[in-house]
C-alpha cells in the first residue's frame, strides 16, 4: 500500500489540518505524533527506507525500542501538511536501544522530526506503560485561551483543574483526571519533557505555562476532542473573568451527583469547598 493512502496517514493528516483551522498553529507551532500499530506498518513496509542512517534523539525510552512513529517535522507549518504531506510530517523508527531513531519515509525536503521528539517520545512511553498500550497520540498546540488563563491563575494542578471542571458540565467527564500544570521551561529540552511525562502518570492533559498544552489520547478523535473540551472550557472561563467573575457555579456536590450519573472517579482534592 501507498504511504498516503493509508487510514492512520490520512487521519494524521486530517487532524493536522483541523487543528491549523482552529487556530492553534501559527507559523510553524505545535507539534503532533502517532504511535503506529504493527499491522499499520506492515501494509506500508515495502515502501519505507530502512537504509537511512540512525540520529541521537536526545533521551531514552528503552520501552519504545523498535517501535514506529508518524510525526511531524520540526520548523514545518501545520497548514502545509495536507498539500505536500511528504515534505511535512515523517515516519520514524527507534531502535533497540530507545537512544536513536531514523527517518523511513517523509521529509523528502530535507529536515528532522519535531524539535520537542524527546518530549513527545518520553510522553509516549509513559503513557504506553500507564494504559497498557492504549494511548497512541501525543498532541502539543498552541491553545490561546489556555494561554492566556496561565498568565492570571496560579499554576496549580488543582486550580486550574477545578476552574475548568466549573466551566461546562462535561469536563468533568472528559478530563475526570484533570491536568497538570508545568511552570515555564525552554522547550525542546530533556528538562521540560521530564517535568511533562511525570505529569502524564497522572494526567492525560498538562499544560504549558505561556505555550499551550499537551494531550494524549488512544486515537485522533478523541485526543484532538480532548484538546478541544479543554480549550473551549478555557475560553468560556475568559469569558466569564471578563465579565467580572461567577456569580453562580456547579458546587462540589453537584460534581460527585455528577461523577456517580456518569461512572468516573474524581479526586476528592479537586473538589474542595469555597
Amino acid at each position: 500500500m501507498n504511504v498516503l493512502e493509508s487510514k492512520f496517514v490520512q487521519g494524521f493528516i486530517r487532524m493536522a489540518t483541523d487543528g491549523n483551522n482552529m487556530g492553534w498553529h501559527e507559523r510553524n507551532g505545535g507539534n503532533f505524533s502517532y504511535r503506529i500499530k504493527d499491522e499499520e506498518i506492515e501494509q506500508i513496509k515495502s515502501n519505507l527506507n530502512f537504509e537511512s542512517s540512525w540520529s541521537k534523539i536526545g533521551t531514552s525510552v528503552p520501552n519504545l525500542a523498535k517501535e514506529y512513529f508518524l510525526v511531524t517535522g520540526s520548523g514545518k507549518y501545520f497548514r502545509n501538511v495536507e498539500l505536500t504531506p511528504e515534505a511535512n510530517i515523517a515516519i520514524i523508527e527507534v531502535d533497540e536501544t530507545g537512544e536513536n531513531y531514523r527517518i523511513l519515509w517523509g521529509l523528502n525536503e530535507g529536515g528532522r522530526p519535531t524539535s520537542e521528539l524527546p518530549s513527545h517520545l518520553m510522553n509516549h512511553e509513559v503513557k504506553k506503560l500507564a494504559t497498557n498500550g492504549a494511548h497512541r497520540v501525543i498532541y502539543h498546540a498552541h491553545t490561546p485561551n489556555m494561554i492566556a488563563l496561565t498568565f492570571v491563575l496560579p499554576l496549580e494542578d488543582a486550580v486550574f483543574t477545578r476552574e475548568l471542571w466549573e466551566t461546562m458540565t462535561e469536563c468533568p467527564v472528559v478530563f475526570f483526571q484533570g491536568v497538570g500544570v508545568v511552570d515555564w521551561m525552554v522547550p525542546g529540552g530533556r528538562d521540560i519533557a521530564v517535568a511533562t511525562s511525570e505529569l502524564m502518570k497522572k494526567y492525560d492533559v498538562v499544560i504549558w505555562a505561556h505555550h499551550g498544552m499537551f494531550c494524549s489520547g488512544e486515537d485522533f478523535d478523541l485526543t484532538f476532542g480532548l484538546m478541544h473540551t479543554v480549550e473551549k472550557a478555557a475560553e468560556v472561563l475568559v469569558k466569564v473573568l471578563a465579565m467580572g467573575g461567577r456569580r453562580q457555579t456547579i458546587t462540589p456536590n453537584d460534581f460527585r451527583e455528577l461523577a456517580d450519573e456518569f461512572n468516573v472517579t474524581l479526586d476528592e482534592k479537586f473538589l474542595f469547598e469555597e
